[in-house]
C-alpha cells in the first residue's frame, strides 16, 4: 500500500549521467539507465536525500508523494543482486556509455609482426586497452597497475605518423586536450593514479604549440600532489612533418 512520504525526485532534463549519485546512495535506489540517473524502486528509496550533495547540477531534490514504503529488507536483497551482478563484469564507467566499459588487448607477438609483408607491418596497432580518455580512465584501471604510462595531448596521434611505434610501444595510454579540458580534474585524477597504481614510468608527448604546455604541468601538479616520485620524460612533436623535436627527462 503506498503512503506518502519523502522521496527523492530527479530532474532527467538536468541529468548528465555523471553517476556521483549512485556511489552516494547507499542503498542502490539509483542507477544510470539510458545515459540518465533514474530512482530503480521506490521501495530502495529511504528519502533521506544523502545523494542531493554529490550532484553538480542540482538535477535531485526531495519531494513528498505517495509511494511505496522503505523496505530495508528489499534494499538488502537488491544489494546482493547488485553485488552478483557486477562480479563477473568488467568495470564499466558510472556514465553507462559503451565506449568506456574497459578492455585489456593482447599486443601483436613479435612473431606474428615479423611474418608480416613489409608494406604492413608499420601498421600494428601498440593499443592495449581502452578507454584511453583521461576523464574516462578511473585511477582503480587494472591496465594501469605497474604501468609504463604515456600521457599524449589528444593531437598528437593524429599529427606523429610513427605514433605506435615510437612512442606507445610498450606503454599505458591517457589522452586529453589541456586547453579544452577540465585542467584541475586532471590534476586530481592523476593524484589518485600515481598513489593507487604504482606507475614505473611516465611519458608525456605534446606538440610543440602553447597550448599544450599545459599538460606537463597538469601531470606534474599531480605527481606533486601523490607525493610519489616517478622517473618523467617530455616528448615534444613538430608539427610540420610530426617528428618527435625534443626529448627531455626530469
Amino acid at each position: 500500500m503506498k503512503v506518502k512520504r519523502k522521496i527523492i525526485e530527479i530532474d532527467e532534463e538536468l541529468c548528465d549521467g555523471c553517476g556521483n549519485c549512485v556511489t552516494a546512495c547507499e542503498e542502490g535506489a539509483i542507477q544510470i539507465i539510458d545515459g540518465v540517473a533514474k530512482v530503480v524502486n521506490d521501495v530502495f528509496c529511504d528519502g533521506l536525500g544523502a545523494c542531493i550533495g554529490d550532484c553538480p547540477l542540482d538535477a535531485l531534490k526531495i519531494v513528498e508523494r505517495e509511494a511505496e514504503p522503505f523496505d530495508e529488507a528489499a534494499v538488502a536483497e537488491h544489494l546482493k543482486t547488485l553485488e552478483t551482478a557486477d562480479a563477473p563484469k568488467e568495470e564499466t564507467m558510472a556514465c553507462g556509455c559503451p565506449s568506456s566499459r574497459m578492455q585489456s588487448f593482447e599486443p601483436i607477438s613479435p612473431c606474428a609482426a615479423a611474418n608480416k609483408p613489409a608494406t604492413m607491418q608499420s601498421a600494428d596497432s601498440a593499443l592495449t586497452h581502452w578507454p584511453i580518455q583521461i576523464a574516462l580512465v578511473p585511477p582503480t584501471a587494472p591496465f594501469l597497475k605497474g604501468a609504463d604510462l604515456l600521457v599524449a595531448a589528444d593531437c598528437v596521434p593524429a599529427a606523429c605518423p610513427t605514433y605506435h611505434q615510437e612512442l606507445l610501444q610498450g606503454k599505458t595510454m591517457m589522452m586529453g586536450c589541456p586547453k579544452f579540458d577540465d585542467a584541475q580534474a586532471y590534476v586530481e585524477k592523476f593524484a589518485a593514479i600515481f598513489q593507487a597504481a604504482d606507475i614505473k614510468s611516465i611519458t608525456i608527448a605534446v606538440m610543440e604549440v602553447p597550448c599544450c604546455s599545459g599538460l606537463p604541468m597538469i601531470v606534474k601538479k599531480g605527481l606533486e600532489l601523490s607525493g610519489r616520485n616517478i622517473p618523467l620524460e617530455e616528448v615534444v612533436v613538430g608539427i610540420r612533418d610530426g617528428k618527435i623535436i625534443q626529448r627531455l627527462k626530469n
